[in-house]
């Protein structure tokens, strides 16, 4: 596989997890019945003030992806040149292969955990100020 075929794809592929890992939109859903009254008098200030330390917790979405990126490239990389070494196939097509599907799983992992701890830390902020978090 070409060298300059790979890397696009590796760049497009970063590109589309991070865009499907994104942490704006996301509102926890309040049951304002159960919810401590005094706290659903607040509960706009709250939302965005918890969602504002909830994107302090979670880090940033595309950072946190083009870590996980290089992280998984490297060992996919690695991997990859050992099977291909191993297998007596072509050692240098088997690490661009093993980088590529390396850099995508990173990508994705790195992403999607950075979006959980946004969503935990909102969640938790909101049941902290005593709102009834649902989802």
């Amino acid at each position: 596989m070409n060298k300059l075929f790979v890397t696009p794809i590796l760049i497009l592929s970063t590109l589309l997890v991070t865009s499907c890992a994104q942490q704006r939109g996301y509102t926890p859903a309040i049951d304002t019945r159960v919810s401590n009254p005094a706290a659903t008098a607040n509960l706009d200030r709250d939302l965005q003030e918890c969602q504002a330390l909830a994107e302090q917790a979670g880090g940033n979405t595309a950072k946190e992806a083009a870590i996980g990126t290089v992280a998984g490239g490297a060992m996919g990389a690695v991997t990859g040149a050992i099977v291909g070494a191993v297998s007596g196939g072509n050692v240098a097509t088997s690490a661009m292969i093993g980088g590529t599907a390396g850099g995508i799983g990173g990508a994705a992992k790195q992403g999607f955990d950075s979006n959980t701890q946004y969503k935990r830390a909102f969640n938790d902020c909101m049941t902290g100020r005593g709102h009834r978090v649902i989802n």
